[in-house]
């Protein structure tokens, strides 16, 4: 986590930049995550917006919802302060600096987002805790919806969906940068699960309503409902 802290340090200032670039329809994921919030827009919602990163989210939230109340939280110190700039219309935005991996929530939410961060916990038992903490968090009828990179279902399917992934960069990056730069980082420091594996654990710790909300190759929008 030493590692991916520093990398999002030094990338904060070029963040909103190289993320295009880099994930296939950054701005249509973001849209279905928060599209999919199921609650009236004129509802005062209790939201957590878990690696905030530049408060992208959590500005589409606020545009939305304006009502809602936001607490946002990034390894990144830097990213923080760039969110914090980004969302300094808002006053009902509070932020935390925390490494989600060593993460106690101490309050309930209806809404928990969370976009291109939970793979960054290493092991699969890592991710079904961090679900199942997200899970207690949850007020009654809350969701938790995450926009992430995940893995195929089968080593084809998963071959599959790196083709499609770099051909993607393609449109903007060079092959070198590609295979020396981003793939080389996305084998060292991510660590995506299977999609469908994900899915399970969510029924298992007690979600319902479980679904896929948007998907392309390797990046999916998925979630469900506390009861």
């Amino acid at each position: 986590m030493d590692k991916i802290k520093e990398h999002f340090e030094q990338e904060a200032h070029e963040f909103d930049k190289i993320i295009l670039r880099l994930i296939p329809y950054y701005p249509q994921m973001l849209d279905a995550l928060v599209t999919s919030i199921p609650f009236p827009e004129n509802k005062k919602i209790k939201v957590i917006d878990l690696g905030c990163g530049t408060g992208t989210v959590s500005k589409k939230v606020k545009e939305k919802y304006p009502s809602s109340r936001i607490h946002c939280i990034d390894i990144a110190k830097n990213m923080i302060e760039i969110a914090k700039h980004k969302l300094s219309n808002y006053p009902d935005i509070t932020y935390e600096n925390a490494d989600l991996s060593k993460y106690s929530f101490t309050n309930s939410y209806d809404v928990v987002l969370s976009s291109l961060t939970l793979h960054h916990l290493v092991t699969d038992d890592d991710k079904i805790n961090f679900y199942t903490k997200i899970y207690h968090a949850l007020n009654s009828n809350g969701i938790f919806y995450n926009a992430d990179n995940v893995i195929g279902s089968n080593e084809p399917i998963q071959e599959n969906n790196m083709i499609h992934w770099k051909e993607f960069m393609q449109k903007t990056v060079s092959v070198e940068e590609i295979e020396k730069k981003w793939i080389r980082k996305y084998n060292e420091e991510d660590r995506p699960a299977k999609l469908i594996n994900q899915l399970n654990w969510l029924k298992d710790i007690g979600f319902v309503n479980i679904d896929v909300i948007w998907k392309y190759y390797n990046f999916a929008v998925y979630g469900g409902l506390k009861k």
